[in-house]
């Protein structure tokens, strides 16, 4: 079992909404892009807490846990790691739109949740760095740009102002 999937099976087994971000996400959507980690998103703050982790600690499994301040715009991430298994990171959201992301995530059957193209590329925007903007570009180049562009304007109004100029700024 990959560290992957024992972190998948515990956040099941405690009930915590997640879904696949990052890269894999990106993938899921048609766009490949190489990347060492995986990314998962949830909004359950109960995982920044160490004993959430106390098995797989237990097993082995390195286990930071790195809470955000009041002027984070994360409640915080986790970042498990364990031999040469591809190292996991957690990101811990604290918004309603990042819910909303979950809660509509694709369920393919046997295989994490992953986010839609529309909110990768609202969770891209909101993190605003260099490679975020570059993937938010590949997806505007990829077949169904126009819905997607589409899906994600009218979400828009969930962020704050500075990522809806970011948006235009993109799409000009």
């Amino acid at each position: 079992m990959t560290l992957l999937d024992r972190v998948a099976a515990l956040l099941n087994d405690r009930g915590t909404p997640h879904a696949l971000i990052g890269a894999a996400a990106l993938a899921a959507a048609g766009i490949a892009r190489s990347t060492y980690d995986v990314d998962l998103l949830t909004l359950d703050a109960g995982v920044l807490r160490p004993e959430y982790w106390a098995d797989l600690s237990a097993d082995g499994i390195a286990v930071d846990v790195r809470r955000g301040d009041a002027s984070d715009p994360l409640a915080g991430v986790v970042r498990l790691e364990w031999g040469l298994d591809r190292p996991v990171d957690l990101i811990v959201g604290k918004h309603a739109w990042q819910a909303r992301a979950i809660e509509r995530a694709l369920r393919p059957e046997g295989s994490l949740p992953i986010v839609l193209p529309r909110d990768l590329v609202l969770l891209k925007l909101y993190a605003g760095g260099t490679q975020d903007l570059w993937d938010i570009r590949e997806l505007l180049q990829a077949p169904g740009a126009d819905a997607l562009a589409a899906a994600v304007e009218a979400d828009l109004e969930a962020l704050p102002v500075s990522l809806r100029d970011l948006w235009a700024s993109l799409r000009a």
